[in-house]
């Protein structure tokens, strides 16, 4: 293949001769398009061309142009290549599809997919549920070396972060709640206010959050690992139902264990509460009054219950999301992610439905 240019009478001519295939299209592009670059008039001489396929023709209507006089392929092939090559750059390009109605689509895509959800976490919880009925009447089948040890990661190592977090809440509460009491002189209420708040609401609640983000996300990663490495699988293999062998010992042990959470959140937030009252001068024996006087069993008893339930809800989304994972590189941390996102919104919303049911009760 070869390529020249020369300038004759003002216009430039680019005369081509033998086989333009791909690879010399590609080897002559630059120098072809350095030659007709600028050009007002171009020749352009494909009568030498002996062979073309589809890269070279992009070559020639390329460097043509619009505006350019053409001498084609004396080759009957090359000439034909050439042609239809140019006739196919003139045909109109196909109209683009319309548009879906994206708000319709995402819509429906959106409801599908909850209802999907729903039905998915529904059939879980029934086989939890049904597993857990066959074993009450022979609960020594239930792993309890699995529930102890989930017992001692979710609460035994948990202590020292709810003994921090309860001392901080129940002085940030008392420090806060004596700005406005002082207005009224009322700082000796600062202890049922505190008392109250954390046994009724606050305890469980914090509580409620370590476990999501400590257990909650340990429950989905190592389940999710199982479910990747296909071990859930071979313990199907086996004959092993997973919901005994790893969700229900997982699931017992977060509900145990949250009562011991919530209580000792309490405890050390009175504590904090205690300091800030010494440090404005009320003596222990006054705060003790304080609160024997105003709090009952029943705020404590209430809160350690609402506790269990929240622990039974964080085990059992933990588990769901483990056993719900994709088999992607990613899939574990997705699932750890929805873990924790579920049971903090579990949290809000089972925390607002015993907010109506205590309300109507009058507790």
């Amino acid at each position: 293949m070869s390529f020249e240019a020369d300038s004759t009478g003002g216009a430039t001519r680019l005369r081509f001769t033998g086989s333009l295939s791909a690879t010399e299209a590609a080897r002559l592009w630059n120098e072809a398009h350095k030659a007709s670059h600028g050009q007002s008039r171009i020749l352009l001489d494909a009568s030498g061309v002996t062979a073309l396929d589809s890269a070279g023709a992009a070559l020639l209507v390329s460097v043509a142009g619009k505006e350019a006089e053409w001498r084609e392929p004396e080759d009957a092939s090359a000439a034909g290549v050439l042609r239809r090559f140019r006739s196919g750059l003139g045909e109109p390009r196909p109209a683009k599809p319309a548009p879906p109605f994206r708000p319709i689509t995402s819509l429906g895509g959106a409801v599908l997919g909850m209802v999907r959800n729903l039905r998915t976490r529904l059939t879980f919880l029934g086989e939890t549920t049904m597993t857990a009925a066959a074993l009450a009447p022979r609960p020594w089948r239930l792993r309890w070396v699995e529930v102890l040890r989930h017992l001692d990661e979710a609460g035994t190592r948990a202590f020292g972060l709810c003994i921090l977090l309860g001392v901080l809440i129940g002085v940030i509460l008392a420090f806060q709640s004596s700005i406005p009491m002082r207005q009224f002189g009322a700082e000796i209420f600062i202890p049922q206010l505190v008392g109250i708040s954390l046994t009724r609401e606050l305890g469980p609640l914090l509580a409620g959050v370590i476990l999501a983000g400590r257990t909650g996300s340990a429950y989905a990663a190592e389940l999710g690992t199982m479910r990747v490495n296909e071990e859930v699988d071979a313990l199907r293999t086996m004959g092993l139902d997973p919901m005994a062998w790893l969700v229900l010992p997982r699931v017992l042990a977060a509900m145990l264990v949250m009562p011991v959470l919530a209580l000792v959140m309490d405890v050390t937030g009175l504590i904090g509460m205690g300091f800030v009252m010494a440090l404005l001068g009320f003596p222990p024996t006054a705060v003790m009054n304080q609160l024997v006087q105003w709090m009952s069993l029943g705020d404590i008893v209430g809160g350690l219950g609402k506790a269990a339930m929240f622990g039974l809800a964080i085990g059992y989304i933990g588990c769901h999301a483990g056993l719900s994972a994709g088999r992607g590189p990613r899939a574990v941390g997705d699932a750890a992610t929805a873990a924790v996102v579920g049971g903090i919104v579990a949290l809000v919303v089972l925390d607002g439905i015993f907010a109506v049911l205590f309300f109507r009760l009058g507790w």
